[in-house]
């Protein structure tokens, strides 16, 4: 099996403490996403669905969610 290779993202801090959302490719068709504080836990997400709600958090449509 490969290597999986996270990408954290860009509005987390540089320190290695902080927690923050982190992405891989899984498959051809296939996003994975993890909390850098439960490494553990990964969630496999369509990379269609995963570009539609990236879309939205972009727009704010979350934003009276915060």
């Amino acid at each position: 099996m490969p290597e999986i290779l996270w990408q954290k993202s860009s509005f987390s801090g540089g320190d290695p403490g902080n927690a923050c959302l982190e992405l891989a490719h899984g498959s051809a068709d296939r996003r994975l996403l993890r909390e850098s504080d439960e490494a553990a836990m990964v969630l496999a997400i369509d990379a269609d669905a995963l570009r539609v709600l990236l879309l939205a958090v972009k727009a704010g449509e979350f934003d009276h969610l915060a």
